[in-house]
């Protein structure tokens, strides 16, 4: 979700963020503070791990403010949630992914850049409906190993309606376009692309994942990847 308020003190309330309908419930803005402050309690337990808030600039209504960028904003405003390790140094923003696939595979490459290596584990953190999406289907379009692999979770606000039916359709899409780059999920990304930032394609950002940023068919690409 991307922030829309002046006061970023404001974040746990609904009117701060740009929602969709389906979101415009009790609870869905605090639910994005959990996820902030899970994402800052796992990098504290690590002191070598990174941090990434990853979300692109999806809602034109917003403006051109990212996802990544919102939740970086409210941690700072939270004052980090006053958990010691230092982790502001260790957090910093995706700002290209349309959906939870490019979030990942965008986060990776976001690491890349920023530490000159690819991740030796990953930890996700997000609602606890999309588990299986992240740790089955973009884990595994991704060759990831599982043991390496970590979902952290929490429930949806207790208000919110059609959640699961939402989640059945979105796998079911998943299933068919692994990489979302076809049917409704590329229309999806399409309309969270408002002011045209793209993917990102430079070679340099991720080298060794050039190929498979830009793979875009219904099976599971099979070429190398440096931690297959």
């Amino acid at each position: 979700a991307v922030y829309v308020g002046r006061d970023y003190s404001e974040a746990a309330h609904e009117s701060s963020w740009y929602l969709e309908s389906y979101q415009k419930v009790p609870g869905e803005a605090q639910s994005f503070l959990d996820h902030i402050r899970l994402g800052i309690q796992e990098a504290a337990a690590d002191p070598e791990a990174m941090l990434l808030f990853s979300g692109g600039q999806t809602r034109r209504e917003a403006g051109p403010r990212s996802e990544g960028l919102s939740y970086w904003i409210v941690a700072e405003a939270a004052d980090w949630f006053n958990i010691t390790g230092d982790v502001r140094s260790r957090t910093f923003t995706e700002e290209h992914a349309r959906d939870s696939f490019e979030n990942l595979l965008f986060s990776i490459c976001r690491f890349y850049e920023l530490s000159g290596h690819y991740p030796e584990a990953i930890t996700v953190v997000s609602y606890n409906l999309k588990r299986d999406r992240f740790k089955g289907l973009h884990r595994m379009a991704l060759h990831y190993p599982e043991e390496r692999f970590k979902f952290v979770g929490t429930e949806l606000p207790a208000a919110a309606k059609g959640a699961k039916e939402g989640e059945a359709r979105t796998v079911a899409a998943f299933k068919n376009e692994p990489y979302g780059c076809g049917g409704d999920l590329l229309l999806k990304r399409l309309r969270r692309d408002p002011f045209a930032v793209g993917a990102p394609h430079a070679p340099s950002r991720c080298p060794d994942l050039t190929e498979l940023i830009q793979w875009c068919s219904p099976y599971l690409y099979s070429g190398h990847l440096p931690w297959a």
